[in-house]
């Protein structure tokens, strides 16, 4: 089934190749585009707009520490407390120090409700009239839970400081008084000249000044800023090249950088140098960022112009939001569910006291206490009691259980050796403790592409030269084969032979040197590029700005146009057999509105030629009207497009000396204008890249990562929906989106132009109707897409601001500003929200449209970008999420779902520093959430389904007894066993059940995706279950007290004395409830080992170990004032054969 390629040539509204940066513009860059301009209607294009360094308000000095410091750079940071607005270069990514751990830890542990709850609880305890246990049955247990939990802070915060710390003392070359001397990183500061050399670390955001390479060229490697590997270059500018190379030289330079504040942009920089009464403009291509890599430069100099937090990669990390569970919330409610339950059976049982000591308690004189207190003050006094004596209703140890467990998933996931990538030896890493359970309720995922979904590795598969297509096996007399074998690339010393390719006939063809127009495709693409070489042991080694490059040098250079060095002015490549030089000159870069790229080069016989390559949109229209083999080219990129291949279409132009020297001179003008210089570019360009005439085209593979296609097959029968955001072009997002099965044949593709029309319509509907009948029933929103079939959606960055009203309402705000006027209420026509509500629901609709879709992908979106779409699916579908990627410019997204997963390995560590979980792999994901998340939501949720069980049981009896104790808040048990039954009688075999049960294993876990879902529906563990447990514990509590009381009550001994005294009722209720509870845990274990069997025998035996040694006799004797309820003492009296027993 043949795929209509995308086009986003014509189409009205924002340009899909745009990359929008609307939530991060500055008001200036506002003003500037909204000036005397009328209100775009909805859907136009917004014209590019060229942004003015007016009101730079940062300013920086070289080599003068003590500038920095001046009154004016000074800002307030508490009361009359000032410091200098610039930071130092130290990061700080830890909480505690040595002074601040205990008070902030306690400080942030007392904000949980149930640690404040048992805090409240202890000091009751010390009040002597009410306190009916004693102090220690709750310290102990406060004591355990804060220490395990403080241990596990400190411990976490340690690897936060050592990980500063090695950053901190990386090292660097710095000058100071007139020489270079190195200097730690944490002691560099914004004014500082830096040298750097290959290899190296850029320590802080620096402006280039120069470098060992011709035209100050410095190459950098941006993997931990986007999570790419390939190479992009940084220029100095040519004043400071010349300039500034000597120590002495650079220890005088005394220029003033006026520029932006810090930001977080990614993607621009501007700025001015004042130095020796002129003034230079800055931008990016200046500018070395923190984190990235020096490259293929072997020394470099820069002037740091921020530093620490004010850094770009600082700035994007975005804000750290406190994670927390589903489940965790859950627990939360429940435990202020229990919470009231208690207050109200103490007030029940506080009141009953007061009516019992009324009738009662106040008439029987051997109750008589010698205290002067009311009834109503008793109950009073009584209602402090039982919330002391039912405390257990509310369990401590639940939160040190649940951390227990947590910390042995995450260990679980660490030691997967399914989960570990030997090419690179990396395991996988839970980075955090706390969101297990969450990894198996994941109901939309958020990918980045590439380095996600793709190896970010390009190769060259299939051309078409005048006409022809080649890349499919055939033989060397170009006879077609269903299954060839590699070309041999034997008789080509310099080829790489990594490099495979299937057509036999096009090797033979351009050996041959009779097709001229083959010969001239391969000359061009070894030609016509940025890439820089380097030779390794003999072996050339591709420096490449992009990926693609890369691969298509690499096709020429097989194919024998060998791209040996370049100079400034000069590329050297060997054709077949011959070294040939070009002079190179002018080189027309590429960037996303042009597509496209030219060289021209003046040949060693006088020839002048340019050659070009770009996308077809961009080339077609400046072919010449003339130029052969178009329609059959445009067939075969309409081939190539279906098989998911990237495309680029190669062509030259014969240009006379006169032309080019014009057109030099043109272009000499525009390069040194200080305003719209990339404008001024661009027209002298265009007036050269015309009358084009058509060679061919390439068709290149991006490799997707090994099992990226069967892990979204899997996902999705797990019914997790996955959306691809990615800030690549709309053409490349959608063919990854076929090649991993993302997108199907039999899916219809809905586009920017389409949703906008469909939510417009949707909004205009809703403002037709009524508002109180709007108001009154808000009905069941309608489908978008009515027709049957499996829809998908690609949206870009532009669009998807167009749709939300992101970037028209902040012009809007702005230009009524600045007219003093308040904003009116929009009419309908305006094509602006009339009210909040109104763009609060034009999200809900495309929420619910994207919801609807099989696949989404959004592309051309910035970081921001990313979080908010993500933050839209939490707000409106409530719903569990979680982000994967490379990069930091992934960050922010992975910080703003529920869960985030770095891909760690040869990309950056932007990405994995800030994520919760890292793996090298997208492919395991799978087996992270359908097996270890999968397992954890399972045993977390019988785990708690469990634990609030057994402390039902538990707490109840003293409930059931106070109805035969007068209400007054005795306890039915000794008061040792109600410190240990949490710690030692119970804790274990539930504990291990919550590490190790599964009900199926990981080879059926991962065959059957569809056990997936109960954890998406929340099935196992909700207020249902919560009170399902409540009731099987009261039903239990009411077996354990009534059948021993009934026992007892009418119990005679051989003496003819009733043994039913109040210790022995005590210790036969407590083993009852041993037995019950451990007997019932092991009916709920699906998976015992020996562990477990040893868990619930041991606990029983630990039980009746202690009570063997409390109830003795001995340990009275030791500790007479603490164990009293325990102590027996026979006294013997000789009445005949009477013997009489007194307990004490």
């Amino acid at each position: 089934m043949s795929r209509r390629r995308t086009d986003s040539q014509g189409s009205l509204g924002p340009d899909d190749e745009a990359m929008p940066y609307s939530d991060d513009e500055t008001d200036d860059e506002l003003a500037v585009s909204s000036e005397g301009e009328p209100e775009a209607p909805p859907g136009a294009p917004h014209p590019p707009v060229e942004t003015r360094p007016s009101d730079m308000g940062w300013k920086v000095k070289a080599n003068d520490r003590a500038y920095h410091q001046l009154p004016e750079f000074q800002k307030k940071v508490f009361l009359c407390i000032k410091k200098s607005r610039y930071s130092g270069n130290a990061i700080k990514t830890y909480k505690y120090n040595a002074f601040t751990f205990l008070p902030l830890n306690l400080y942030e542990q007392l904000k949980r409700a149930a640690n404040l709850y048992f805090l409240a609880l202890l000091i009751l305890q010390i009040i002597p009239e009410i306190s009916t246990l004693p102090w220690y049955t709750t310290l102990i247990p406060l004591v355990v839970v804060l220490g395990v939990t403080a241990i596990k802070d400190l411990v976490d915060d340690l690897a936060r400081h050592r990980m500063d710390k090695e950053i901190n003392n990386r090292k660097s070359e710095v000058l100071l008084n007139g020489r270079f001397q190195e200097a730690k990183w944490r002691d560099i500061q914004v004014g500082d000249v830096v040298r750097m050399k290959k290899n190296d670390f850029i320590p802080a955001d620096i402006l280039l000044l120069s470098s060992s390479n011709p035209n100050s060229l410095c190459y950098v490697e941006t993997a931990e800023l986007d999570g790419e590997t390939n190479l992009k270059f940084k220029m100095g500018l040519r004043v400071t090249d010349e300039r500034l190379q000597e120590e002495r030289q650079l220890a005088e330079f005394n220029a003033l950088i006026e520029c932006e504040e810090p930001n977080n942009r990614l993607d621009k920089f501007l700025g001015m140098m004042l130095w020796n009464r002129e003034q230079y403009p800055l931008e990016l291509d200046n500018m070395l960022l923190r984190g990235c890599k020096v490259r293929n430069t072997e020394e470099c100099h820069g002037l740091v112009i921020f530093a620490g937090a004010d850094t770009k990669i600082m700035r994007n990390g975005g804000k750290t939001r406190f994670k927390r569970t589903k489940i965790d919330e859950l627990m939360n409610y429940m435990v202020y569910t229990i919470f009231a339950l208690l207050l109200l059976v103490a007030a029940g049982l506080a009141i009953g006291h007061t009516y019992w000591y009324e009738d009662i308690g106040s008439k029987a004189w051997y109750l008589y206490d010698g205290k002067d207190q009311d009834a109503s003050y008793r109950g009073f006094l009584s209602f402090w009691g039982y919330i002391i004596v039912l405390n257990t209703m509310v369990p401590i140890s639940l939160y040190v259980s649940v951390e227990v467990i947590r910390l042995g998933q995450s260990k679980f996931i660490n030691w997967d050796l399914q989960m570990y990538f030997a090419e690179k030896d990396t395991p996988a890493k839970a980075r955090t403790t706390t969101l297990n359970e969450q990894l198996g309720q994941i109901e939309y995922i958020f990918s980045d592409k590439t380095g996600t979904l793709t190896q970010n590795i390009m190769a060259f598969k299939k051309c078409t030269i005048a006409g022809r297509s080649y890349g499919d096996p055939t033989t060397a007399e170009g006879v077609s084969l269903d299954r060839g074998r590699p070309v041999d690339w034997s008789w080509n010393r310099y080829a790489d032979k990594k490099f495979q390719f299937m057509d036999n006939y096009l090797v033979a063809h351009v050996r041959s040197k009779k097709d001229r127009d083959a010969m001239e495709f391969f000359k061009l693409l070894s030609l016509c590029h940025t890439v820089m070489v380097e030779n390794k042991d003999g072996e050339l080694v591709y420096q490449a700005a992009s990926p693609d490059e890369g691969a298509l040098v690499t096709a020429a250079r097989n194919f024998g146009f060998v791209f040996l060095s370049r100079t400034q002015d000069t590329i050297t490549i060997r054709e077949m057999d011959q070294e040939t030089t070009y002079e190179m000159l002018a080189l027309l870069d590429f960037n996303s509105d042009r597509k496209r790229m030219s060289i021209i080069l003046k040949f060693p016989d006088g020839r002048i030629r340019l050659y070009c390559k770009g996308a077809d949109t961009v080339i077609y229209e400046r072919l010449a009207p003339n130029s052969r083999h178009k329609e059959t080219t445009q067939t075969a990129l309409d081939v190539f497009a279906n098989e998911t291949l990237r495309t680029l279409c190669l062509c030259y132009k014969d240009i006379s000396a006169q032309e080019y020297e014009a057109w030099s001179r043109k272009h000499k003008d525009a390069q040194l204008t200080l305003s719209n210089r990339d404008a001024a570019l661009d027209r002298v360009y265009e007036q050269i890249e015309n009358n084009l005439m058509l060679i061919g085209a390439t068709a290149i593979e991006d490799k997707l990562q090994d099992g990226v296609p069967e892990t979204i097959a899997k996902l999705a029968k797990a019914d997790i929906k996955i959306w691809v955001l990615t800030g690549d072009k709309k053409e490349t997002a959608e063919n990854i989106g076929y090649s991993c099965s993302l997108l199907t044949d039999d899916m219809q593709i809905h586009y920017g132009e389409d949703v906008n029309e469909k939510l417009s319509i949707r909004q205009a509907n809703r403002r037709n109707e009524p508002q109180t009948v709007y108001r009154r029933k808000k009905k069941p929103a309608e489908p978008f897409f009515t027709q049957p079939g499996k829809n998908a959606l690609i949206i870009t960055g532009g669009w998807l601001n167009e749709i939300l009203y992101e970037k028209k309402k902040k012009r809007r705000r702005l230009r009524l500003r600045r007219l003093g006027k308040r904003p009116p209420p929009s009419s309908p026509q305006d094509g602006q929200p009339m009210n909040d509500l109104e763009k609060e629901m034009r999200q809900i609709d495309f929420v619910d449209m994207a919801c609807e879709c099989e696949a989404v992908i959004c592309c051309r979106v910035t970081p921001k970008q990313k979080a908010n779409v993500v933050s839209l699916v939490k707000k409106y579908k409530k719903a569990v999420t979680l982000s994967i990627g490379d990069g930091a410019n992934d960050v922010n997204m992975i910080k703003t779902a529920d869960i985030g997963v770095g891909i760690s390995g040869q990309e950056g560590m932007q990405a994995v520093m800030s994520s919760d979980y890292a793996f090298a792999q997208f492919r395991y994901l799978q087996r992270l959430l359908l097996v270890h998340g999968r397992w954890s939501y399972i045993r977390m949720c019988k785990f708690l389904r469990f634990f609030f069980f057994k402390n039902f049981a538990f707490t109840l009896v003293h409930f059931w007894y106070s109805f035969f104790s007068g209400y007054s808040s005795q306890v039915a048990y000794e008061d040792w066993f109600i410190t240990l039954y949490n710690l030692c009688y119970s804790s274990l075999p539930v504990l291990l059940v919550g590490l190790l049960d599964q009900d199926v294993n990981d080879r059926l876990s991962l065959k059957f995706p569809k056990l997936y879902l109960p954890g998406q529906q929340g099935t196992l563990f909700n207020y249902k279950n919560f009170f399902i447990s409540l009731f099987h514990g009261i039903f239990v509590s009411l077996i354990i007290f009534f059948i021993p009381y009934g026992a007892f009550l009418q119990t005679m001994g051989q003496d003819g004395e009733a043994p039913s005294d109040y210790q022995s009722f005590a210790v036969v209720t407590a083993s009852s409830l041993i037995f019950t509870v451990n007997l019932q845990i092991s009916l709920d274990t699906s998976y015992w080992t020996f562990v477990n069997c040893f868990a619930v025998l041991g606990s029983i035996a630990i039980y009746f170990g202690i009570m063997f040694d409390i109830h003795s006799a001995g340990i009275h004797v030791i500790f007479p004032s603490i164990f009293t309820f325990t102590a027996v003492v026979k006294v013997q009296r000789s009445r005949g054969r009477h013997r009489e027993t007194h307990w004490r």
